[in-house]
């Protein structure tokens, strides 16, 4: 017997005396110096009665502590489940309820929220300086722990989606799920020991919890590890890297800092973006400005990474790649599942080690979406085309329907983005009397633009079939986003609602 992530991603920080994490105050934690603090954790978290298979739900600050507690679960076999910490306390309860978790850490200021809504679990804290009752807990624990016996199979990380239709849904994630696919990604993006990654990620999400983190880990490279993204940080930080992986929003807020240029970035190698759409044009201005081109991929919570950009070779700008080695893509009718022909677009699915063993607790979900082949449908609408890269379309609940002729929203955005005074836009389906639904575009102005509606509509009646065009077009100084960076189109479908209730 073994442990599979232990074995190849923390048993080689044993002994290590260099930098694994670099602090935001210019402190460094060697290899060693990590896998105890997560030693100890381990201990405590024994001493607190978990045992393997136990759910661990974990909602505090980004700290070297809150990373290492990720390691504590893998060494204890308890399964991790890392919690946004925007969540309120009804969606709390909801989690901790839902994964029968044994016991929740969160930080001190939700200490007497969380005691009221956890049930049976054990309540510890954890702040943002690494101090707490688990740390005092783990203060008391030797500093070794004997790693527990895992398979493959074995649960190893439970996160909950994000839930913008219907009740969140917890995919579980085995120990070969995530080892399988930060190895792939290892050699895929060409990581070695002498990388040092730039990570300004939130953890509690598969982005910068498994990707980045795990992705280092299996490299026995280092990391930069800051609370959070901050531009004048990055920059600081920028020439000690050679990597760095982000979301659309870390980018343009780089390219608006006119410190951000060719010389800042000359020791970096790759840059990788994912979690939301890369608008072409960033992709473009990026490239001017630093002579890198942004490699974009393709992954979600239920599969970590899906397809990547090639290393070597073109980053094709609207593209999420081609499907990583062992992951297989079709695109599907979403009536029939039938495999559709490159070109057509259709419902994305995928099957290989990284995909997710189910929905916890949801077994009529879980046959839903997870075919019996092994095929995880995955919702989003995509398309191969004849070089075969991956286009994203959009996601299948984003698809409008009106007057019975499918729009996918990528298609009208991409229009929009293109028109004079545009930074971006999003285009939704709303309740329309007479078509069923009807196209909203919502934009938001390039800075210091004011965009001129009448030539746009005018501009996009050119350029699409009619029953494409918006038939409402809205200006807002910005896109409802998550922490990610997603566009939350069901908050903007909910604002505009009503917008076609007088006949449109």
């Amino acid at each position: 017997m073994a442990n599979p992530l232990y074995d190849r991603l923390l048993a080689p920080l044993k002994g290590r005396d260099t930098t694994f994490l670099t602090l935001q105050d210019g402190t460094h934690l060697s290899g060693d110096a990590f896998l105890r603090i997560a030693a100890r954790q381990a201990g405590a978290l024994a001493a607190a009665g978990l045992k393997p298979g136990d759910r661990l739900a974990v909602q505090v600050e980004k700290s070297p502590e809150a990373l290492a507690l990720y390691a504590a679960c893998v060494m204890s076999g308890v399964v991790f489940l890392p919690l946004n910490t925007a969540y309120k306390a009804d969606e709390l309860e909801y989690f901790v309820s839902d994964s029968a978790a044994g016991a929740v850490v969160c930080g001190p200021a939700s200490e007497e929220t969380l005691r009221r809504i956890a049930g049976a679990a054990r309540v510890l804290t954890l702040d943002a300086d690494g101090t707490g009752s688990l740390s005092d807990a783990a203060a008391g624990q030797p500093d070794q722990f004997r790693p527990v016996d895992r398979t493959d199979d074995d649960l190893a990380a439970l996160l909950y989606t994000s839930g913008t239709t219907g009740r969140s849904k917890g995919a579980m994630l085995s120990q070969s799920n995530l080892l399988s696919n930060a190895l792939t990604l290892v050699e895929e993006w060409r990581f070695t020991p002498q990388d040092v990654l730039l990570h300004a990620l939130p953890i509690f999400h598969t982005h910068g919890l498994f990707v980045a983190s795990n992705v280092v880990l299996a490299a026995g490279a280092s990391m930069i590890y800051l609370p959070k993204f901050d531009v004048d940080t990055v920059l600081r930080f920028l020439p000690q890297a050679t990597s760095m992986m982000g979301v659309p929003t870390f980018y343009t807020r780089l390219l608006a800092d006119p410190r951000f240029d060719r010389a800042i970035c000359s020791g970096m190698r790759l840059f990788t973006s994912g979690s939301a759409p890369l608008l072409a044009e960033t992709h473009k201005a990026f490239e001017a400005r630093t002579g890198h081109r942004i490699l974009e991929r393709y992954g979600m919570t239920e599969t970590n990474m899906n397809t990547s950009n090639p290393y070597e070779g073109e980053r094709r700008a609207g593209t999420v790649g081609f499907p990583l080695p062992g992951v297989e893509l079709k695109i599907t009718d979403p009536e029939t599942g039938a495999t559709l022909p490159d070109g057509e677009a259709g419902i994305i699915e995928v099957r290989g080690p990284n995909v997710f063993q189910g929905y916890w607790q949801m077994p009529e979900k879980t046959k839903a979406e997870l075919r019996e082949d092994g095929f995880f449908i995955t919702g989003d609408i995509g398309l191969v085309d004849p070089d075969g890269y991956v286009q994203i379309v959009g996601r299948a609940k984003d698809l409008i329907i009106s007057g019975g002729y499918n729009i996918y929203p990528k298609e009208v955005e991409l229009v929009l983005d293109d028109q004079p005074g545009v930074l971006e836009s999003a285009v939704i389906g709303v309740p329309h009397p007479d078509f069923g639904e009807g196209v909203v575009g919502v934009l938001v102005a390039a800075p210091g633009a004011t965009p001129d509606l009448d030539a746009i509509r005018a501009s996009v009646g050119e350029k699409l079939a009619r029953f494409k065009q918006p038939k409402v077009l809205e200006v807002v100084s910005e896109l409802p986003r998550n922490t990610m960076g997603k566009v939350q189109k069901n908050i903007l479908r909910d604002q505009y609602a009503g917008v076609f209730s007088a006949g449109g």
